[in-house]
């Protein structure tokens, strides 16, 4: 908004003296009485607020990792057998966040949990939270590779600090005691600060002890994921298998019109290559 140089900036003084100071405005504070007028004020705060949030989402989705992904505008929810609508639009509003509530997203392959989550991230990413997105192997294997205790806890703080963290792909995979060790690490640090964590898996929980056998921890990493948690079942046949029979039978259809355009291109047989003899190359 542009004010004419008659008219005083647009809110009252304590507002505009709040944005200053989030900003570190201090030598326009200090100056106030002079620039408490000026047509200017209004049209150089939005200008700065506008350019640092800009530059702060650019900075968390960077951090954040989530990778690209499909909107939720794309999602067919047709398609599967089960699956709680309301619940997931719930989730994309982030109240979840504020609350310490964890969101689960269990089915089988290719149901569209890591779109979900990658969106659930994104819409985080918007609101101003700090995200960060990883899979299960990629995070216990950033972890295990750490050759120090102190090396080790500043890189479980990378994934405890953050407002939200997104961990795909539970249960592709089965690890050690070691590997469960180091996630019940992390859940344990977010529990104890009531940060939330979006998890998606294929297997019930009942079955991580397959995941992770032998690990003495997982029925107390389980017990701490539920504690206050909202689990999404999703259930359906592969969408990416699904998607891979249309393009198929899309290349066929393809295929089947060339032809009848060009029957004579199409029906001609193999090429006829002289066998070496009596008046040809060797």
């Amino acid at each position: 908004m542009v004010t004419t140089p008659n008219e005083p900036p647009a809110g009252p003084p304590g507002d505009i003296q709040r944005r200053l100071l989030t900003l570190g405005f201090w030598g326009l504070l200090t100056n106030w009485d002079e620039v408490r007028s000026a047509p200017w004020l209004e049209t150089l705060l939005a200008y700065e607020e506008a350019e640092r949030a800009r530059r702060s989402l650019e900075r968390r989705q960077r951090n954040a990792r989530i990778g690209t992904f499909k909107l939720m505008a794309d999602f067919d929810w047709a398609w599967p057998h089960q699956i709680d609508r309301e619940a997931i639009d719930d989730a994309l509003t982030t109240h979840f966040i504020d609350e310490g509530v964890n969101i689960v997203l269990y089915g089988g392959n290719g149901v569209g949990k890591s779109m979900i989550e990658q969106n659930i991230a994104y819409q985080a990413l918007l609101r101003g939270y700090s995200v960060r997105f990883t899979t299960a192997s990629d995070m216990l294997a950033d972890l295990a590779a750490q050759d120090s205790t102190s090396s080790l806890n500043r890189r479980v703080a990378r994934y405890a600090n953050p407002s939200l963290l997104c961990i795909d792909e539970v249960g592709y995979l089965s690890y050690d005691s070691r590997y469960a060790d180091l996630l019940f690490e992390v859940v344990t640090r977010r529990y104890q600060t009531k940060k939330p964590i979006v998890l998606s898996t294929n297997k019930r929980f009942a079955d991580w002890p397959q995941v992770f056998p032998n690990a003495a921890c997982v029925v107390t990493l389980v017990d701490r994921l539920l504690h206050r948690c909202e689990c999404i079942e999703i259930e359906a046949e592969s969408y990416r298998l699904k998607e891979a029979q249309e393009r198929e039978a899309a290349r066929s259809k393809a295929r089947a019109t060339r032809r009848k355009k060009s029957p004579g291109r199409f029906a001609a047989g193999p090429t006829q290559v002289p066998l070496p003899g009596k008046g040809t190359a060797p």
